[in-house]
């Protein structure tokens, strides 16, 4: 009996052994970085992009991720370009990511920047960006049809402000201009949270920065909301009760910005999956649905073949628009 008991024994500590050696090869393939992760922002301080690297970082962290930090570092020469360059002459190296915008599209077609985001290596979208027309509190406007009614009358007169030349801010400024018959003198600046001190200061006569680039402005009573630019409202507590572009004008309009994560090229389907795993988990946590909420922002992960199919499209919508606007480099 005592002999069955230690053979017993023997047969379940073998069994043990066995399936540790199985967990141990199921885990074996897994990458970490193995040092500081550099967190790449092609664009200015206070910007919507800025803004979400410098959460997203401490979620890491908080919730241990990733067994080394995020650096937060800006790189916002060249409308982005300098970023962009950076990352792309990473090539296999898995310590270092981007979070981008639409000037992902827009600079290269606007500068002929030799970049193109398939140069790097797609890992997930995190949200898409919504746009708003902002005045100064202190304005007479209160409607977004009084605001361009009035624009209209004189025109090149009213200061339209916006982060970059040829980006997606002067995209919507022509497409505003073309919808409703004003001309803008438009006036680029370095990132959205310039601009949106530039229009607190009475600077410019109007934006149309993202939600998190004006929110603390206008939860201050500095900045007032006009509309929406797409054709749903912003579905959120604090948002919903700006109307549409086409709610307040008539004509609808719409334009939706990515915010997105790329790492540098070449690296290895098991360094992509880890960054695509993190992203996720990054949106599942109770502090990303708040901030979501707060900054105005529409939650949509992606990644994956969907993601690049999402990609293929915006790059193609944005060209058309850019074409329209007489935005290309010629």
């Amino acid at each position: 009996m005592e002999r069955a008991f230690s053979g017993l024994k023997i047969a379940l500590g073998l069994v043990c052994c066995l399936a540790l050696f199985i967990v141990s090869i199921g885990t074996a393939g897994a990458w970490e970085p193995t040092k500081p992760v550099e967190f790449i922002i092609p664009a200015g301080t206070g910007g919507g992009a800025d803004v979400m690297a410098r959460f997203i970082s401490p979620i890491i962290e908080k919730y241990k991720l990733s067994p080394k930090p995020f650096i937060v570092i800006n790189k916002s020469g060249g409308a982005g370009a300098e970023g962009m360059l950076y990352v792309k002459g990473k090539n296999k190296d898995p310590h270092v990511i981007i979070i981008t915008l639409d000037n992902l599209f827009t600079t290269p077609a606007a500068t002929g920047v030799p970049f193109n985001w398939k140069d790097l290596t797609p890992i997930s979208r995190l949200a898409l960006d919504y746009f708003v027309l902002w005045v100064n509190a202190e304005s007479p406007y209160k409607t977004a049809k009084e605001y361009l009614d009035a624009a209209k009358k004189e025109p090149g007169k009213f200061i339209m402000g916006g982060t970059g030349t040829a980006q997606e801010d002067q995209i919507i400024t022509v497409m505003m201009e073309q919808a409703f018959g004003v001309k803008f003198s438009y006036v680029p600046f370095k990132g959205g949270g310039d601009v949106a001190v530039e229009l607190v200061g009475k600077h410019i006569n109007s934006s149309v920065n993202n939600p998190a680039e004006a929110v603390s402005h206008w939860k201050a009573g500095r900045l007032r909301p006009l509309a929406v630019i797409d054709h749903e409202r912003i579905n959120l507590p604090d948002w919903k009760g700006i109307p549409t572009m086409k709610e307040a004008t008539g004509n609808d309009l719409s334009y939706l910005m990515l915010r997105g994560i790329f790492a540098a090229p070449g690296i290895t389907k098991e360094q992509q999956d880890f960054y695509v795993n993190v992203m996720k988990k990054v949106t599942e946590t109770p502090e990303w649905k708040k901030y979501i909420s707060d900054m105005g922002l529409k939650a949509a992960f992606l990644s994956g073949p969907e993601y690049v199919k999402w990609l293929e499209d915006k790059e193609k919508m944005t060209k058309d628009l850019m074409t329209k606007g007489g935005l290309l480099k010629k």
